[in-house]
């Protein structure tokens, strides 16, 4: 198996978070400040560990101190996690979730107004 450089890493977790999240920003660490809200938290907790050992990577005396294999694993659940989600299913599920709230609200709306007029003796 291949040695990826850490700040290639980086780079390819900021571009799934870009093409699967739709999240912007220059480089990973922005990428996270942005919407990492949208990541679990473990996972949010491996990109931070991967943009935090990219950092450090850009400093020679503190890129030897990086942690290869914690950073690897980090990124390799990073990248499964990310591909796996489908951006189109997404943007289905928001959609959805948006309609599903409007008509909770209507209902209820509705049942107040009926259960109003019934008190008041107009039913």
């Amino acid at each position: 198996m291949a040695v990826v450089p850490v700040p290639q890493m980086a780079d390819r977790i900021a571009a799934l978070m870009q093409n699967r999240l739709g999240i912007g920003g220059r480089g990973l660490s922005a990428k996270l400040r942005r919407g990492g809200r949208f990541l679990p938290r473990p996972i949010r907790a491996d990109a931070r560990t991967v943009a935090e050992a990219a950092a450090m990577a850009e400093n020679p005396k503190l890129a030897r101190r990086i942690d290869d294999v914690g950073v690897s694993r980090a990124y390799h659940r990073c990248v499964l996690h990310l591909e796996r989600i489908a951006p189109d299913q997404r943007k289905r599920g928001l959609a959805l979730s948006m309609v599903s709230s409007v008509m909770v609200s209507l209902l209820v709306v509705g049942l107040l107004a009926l259960t109003v007029l019934k008190l008041r003796g107009f039913l």
